[in-house]
């Protein structure tokens, strides 16, 4: 079964210096059927003003997941951790029994773009964590590299959680293919461009994302150039 969740009917958070969009419910945005799929809990789409950000705030009790898609977002946290994260770069902070961090437009001129994820941990009070890693990942190769995995498996940062994070960018009429385990499901965030799955059974646009359970696979064709991210989920 492949459910989309159309971008448009994301939830919205808009003030001067942020523009912020909800896949699931978040903060003051409630939606009782859309309270997340599985472990995974948020998809945040946030583009962030030069010189803007989040000031310092606390967070427990979930992994969270940064991706840059453009720009460059300033990171410090209570674990003493400072960095610069970029497109291709993938961020893990493990919150557990409680962490306090900032995050800013480390431009003056640009806006900062990326997707903050927030993935349900396997338990609660986890030690406190951090892990930031580039993955070369090329528009001309297609496929998707994996970002994240509970294992760290093939140079991935770990999640503390039963779940595999891949991120592909596809040419336009390139793809991808991902077999989905039978008691496994997926889901699909489109960043950027546009694709069809599985031979047209669902076209997704900028922002739109897909659920899928009880299917085999995920077979992806990018109808724009494209960037994907793929949660694999028990």
């Amino acid at each position: 079964m492949l459910v989309v969740r159309s971008a448009a009917e994301r939830g919205v958070t808009h003030i001067d210096w942020l523009d912020s969009r909800h896949t699931f419910s978040f903060a003051e945005y409630r939606d009782p059927e859309w309270m997340g799929f599985r472990t995974l809990r948020v998809i945040n789409e946030d583009r962030v003003r030069p010189g803007k950000g989040f000031a310092t705030h606390g967070h427990r009790d979930m992994e969270i997941i940064t991706w840059v898609l453009s720009g460059a977002l300033a990171h410090r946290d209570s674990l003493e951790n400072g960095s610069t994260i970029q497109p291709g770069d993938a961020q893990r902070m493990t919150a557990g029994t409680g962490i306090q961090h900032s995050e800013f437009n480390s431009s003056t001129t640009d806006d900062v773009h990326f997707l903050q994820i927030w993935i349900l941990p396997e338990r609660s009070g986890l030690e406190p964590g951090y892990e930031q890693r580039a993955f070369p990942i090329s528009e001309d190769a297609g496929g998707l590299a994996l970002l994240a995995s509970r294992d760290g498996r093939d140079g991935s940062i770990t999640v503390h959680q039963d779940v595999s994070v891949w991120a592909g960018r596809l040419p336009a009429g390139g793809g991808a293919r991902h077999a989905i385990l039978p008691g496994r499901h997926a889901w699909l965030q489109v960043a950027r461009g546009a694709v069809t799955v599985n031979g047209g059974a669902a076209e997704l646009a900028v922002g739109d994302g897909l659920a899928a359970s009880d299917e085999p696979q995920l077979a992806i064709t990018a109808t724009a150039d494209s960037e994907v991210l793929l949660f694999d989920l028990a």
